[in-house]
């Protein structure tokens, strides 16, 4: 099994990151199966958490899932907090394509009853509300508490030790507080690289036995149970009815004309 992982981060702006990332993807990839991670090279990948600059960062990230399935990958495993591009890759994409946001909340609703969510900043807030209402859990989810880290690079130098790392942990632990106070049963690091700092911490609970969920590794686990599901359906995963329906053969060479190579997947009839 191979696996596509795409961050939304500029390799060249969060070494550390990009080092502890492949550490804690490693700790849940099952034997045979091996993780390719990407960032974005083009274009971008420091501060997605704009509209305008997630936008841009998008669309690199879609032409990615065009390339992993071109190449033989099995799955793209979106690791960014927001799901960018998240329905769209579904739509283009024969193979299954799974969200950092989406598959972390499923599995927190699978770990607790309630959850609770630690954004990075003010900004950050809205967007993933925005997802969580998307996904139809608003009655699941019972708080959202902030950190205060709005120059989202920042956080990379929390992966070595000192007055940096202490801040940022010291916030998260302050705001899962409160998000328990609130009655969350899980807690939910909303931002990806806070994820991973925090698993490299070795932080997996918070008070009162309430779990800290890696997101991906939850991705990486449910990236893995998507790929054997959909080649025990013979290739079938995402529905083509509906949301993820694809252009009709009849109408594809039309908008190949004006759109270049879409949908490759689709013949011509």
């Amino acid at each position: 099994m191979k696996l596509w992982y795409q961050s939304l981060t500029h390799p060249d702006a969060w070494p550390a990151y990009q080092a502890a990332l492949r550490r804690v993807l490693a700790q849940a990839t099952d034997p045979g199966t091996t993780i390719e991670v990407h960032g974005i090279e083009k274009r971008g990948g420091v501060g997605d958490q704009y509209r305008r600059l997630e936008f841009i960062e998008t669309i690199e990230v879609l032409e990615n899932v065009e390339r992993a399935e071109a190449e033989g990958f099995d799955a793209v495993l979106l690791g960014n907090i927001a799901d960018p591009g998240l329905r769209t890759a579904r739509e283009m994409a024969r193979i299954p394509v799974l969200g950092l946001c989406e598959s972390s909340l499923f599995t927190a609703c699978q770990m607790g009853v309630t959850v609770g969510l630690v954004v990075s900043n003010d900004k950050h807030y809205s967007r993933i509300l925005e997802n969580v209402a998307l996904y139809g859990l608003n009655t699941r989810v019972v708080a959202v508490e902030r950190m205060a880290v709005d120059r989202l690079v920042d956080l990379d130098a929390a992966f070595s030790p000192g007055e940096q790392r202490d801040r940022i942990l010291g916030q998260f632990h302050a705001a899962a507080e409160a998000c328990v106070a609130k009655g969350a049963e899980v807690v939910i690091p909303a931002v990806g690289v806070a994820m991973v700092l925090l698993a490299e911490a070795g932080v997996h609970e918070t008070v009162k036995d309430t779990p800290v969920l890696c997101g991906p590794m939850a991705l990486v686990q449910a990236g893995q149970a998507a790929v054997r599901l959909s080649r025990a359906m013979g290739g079938r995963y995402a529905s083509r009815r509906g949301a993820y329906g694809q252009p009709p053969p009849g109408q594809i060479e039309e908008l190949r004309r004006y759109y270049g190579p879409v949908y490759p997947a689709v013949k011509a009839g």
